[in-house]
């Protein structure tokens, strides 16, 4: 019996934003593990049911799909009906991702006597209400068969917030690309950038957390002629470009908004840069290293686990002077800066395929699905 017969059937449950790395990373393994008879669950709102990105890119995968379509707030709808998907379903293991799924979802599973797996993808904090959501899921983490962090600093985090060490599992995120990447001038042309300028990359969600606004001051300190372009959306993305405005940057800021398949258009940068805050293990630094462009990040969270200086140019959070000098020695010393990224491509195919990672979340299902079995065991001899 091959690896991939001997896997699971799993149902992954997330409530989706338009775009994001836990996306992305759902997606993946989703795809990875879809001749197990892998099933996605989407919870909406009505106003996201139609042509939800997340969902339309999963079905062109060919991953079967359920969209769970409930109202705001309406937590007793969105519990039962996903009882009755798992009662439809019967999955081996119910893999959650995200505060919502963990609470609602992870009860669901509970309910249905089902071993359960979350995926904790990263802690933003931000607004009461996010911080308030994010301390409900550390205690439905708690309750969880297994709990996978996505960084080392992860580990730390939940077992200081009372998950048991026995259910903390370091599985970094693992990568495949989804899409062939374009060629340098057909990406410049696909976002309609021009063919000589230097242009630096910048991708992800536009919110303090990511740290756009570093970024937009790292660009106005270069002395080299660097110009930007950001790809995502968000709730700062106003401010931001107010921020460029007051910087004069305006005119080497290009917002593209959200991007499908941007990770296939990093061959348009000649700089990828990350200058989070926080963060868990970025996809979008993946595609940046597959796609051997030359990288600048900071290093926050599962980042030093991913890229060494080898690799990339690291510096501290909330240092734009730092990250402008470091785009400048880029300009300055090409020959150094493609032998980084040249590392750095054959540091994720060789260390972060999908082979490896997918395998150690095998191992930690079987383990779960071992666990439940003794559990329903011993259950039985009591009872008679």
């Amino acid at each position: 019996m091959d690896k991939l017969s001997e896997r699971p059937s799993v149902l992954h449950i997330v409530a989706p934003g338009r775009q994001g790395g836990a996306e992305q990373v759902i997606t993946m393994m989703a795809v990875q593990q879809k001749g197990a008879g892998v099933h996605v669950a989407a919870v909406l709102v009505p106003r996201d049911a139609d042509r939800h990105p997340f969902v339309l890119r999963l079905q062109s995968l060919g991953i079967p799909t359920t969209a769970v379509v409930v109202g705001s707030r309406s937590y007793l709808r969105e519990y039962r009906q996903l009882r009755a998907l798992m009662t439809q379903l019967k999955p081996r293991v119910v893999h959650t991702h995200g505060y919502h799924a963990d609470v609602i979802a992870g009860a669901a599973a509970r309910g249905e006597r089902i071993p359960r797996v979350s995926t904790v993808h990263g802690f933003v904090g931000g607004s009461f209400r996010n911080r308030m959501n994010e301390r409900m899921q550390l205690i439905a983490l708690r309750h969880v068969d297994a709990a996978l962090a996505v960084s080392r600093p992860l580990v730390d985090q939940l077992a200081k917030a009372g998950v048991p060490l026995g259910k903390i599992h370091f599985v970094a995120n693992g990568f495949s690309p989804l899409a062939v990447s374009f060629e340098r001038t057909a990406a410049r042309q696909e976002l309609g950038l021009s063919e000589s300028a230097p242009v630096a990359g910048w991708v992800g969600r536009l919110s303090r957390e990511k740290g756009a606004d570093v970024m937009l001051d790292a660009i106005a300190a270069c002395e080299t002629p660097w110009r930007l372009s950001v790809i995502g959306d968000g709730p700062e993305r106003e401010g931001l470009e107010q921020r460029a405005a007051k910087l004069g940057i305006t005119d080497r800021v290009t917002w593209h908004g959200p991007v499908v398949n941007a990770g296939a258009l990093f061959s348009a940068f000649d700089a990828f840069v990350l200058s989070s805050r926080s963060e868990g293990t970025p996809i979008a630094l993946f595609e940046a290293m597959h796609s051997s462009v030359p990288i600048v990040t900071t290093a926050v969270g599962g980042v030093p686990d991913v890229v060494s200086p080898a690799e990339g140019i690291l510096v501290p959070s909330d240092q734009p002077s730092m990250i402008a000098r470091a785009l400048d020695s880029i300009l300055r010393d090409p020959v150094a800066a493609k032998r980084r990224s040249s590392l750095a491509r054959e540091r994720v195919v060789r260390d972060f395929g999908p082979e490896k990672w997918l395998a150690e979340i095998d191992r930690v299902y079987r383990a779960i699905e071992s666990n439940a079995d003794a559990r329903r065991v011993a259950g039985a001899a009591t009872k008679s």
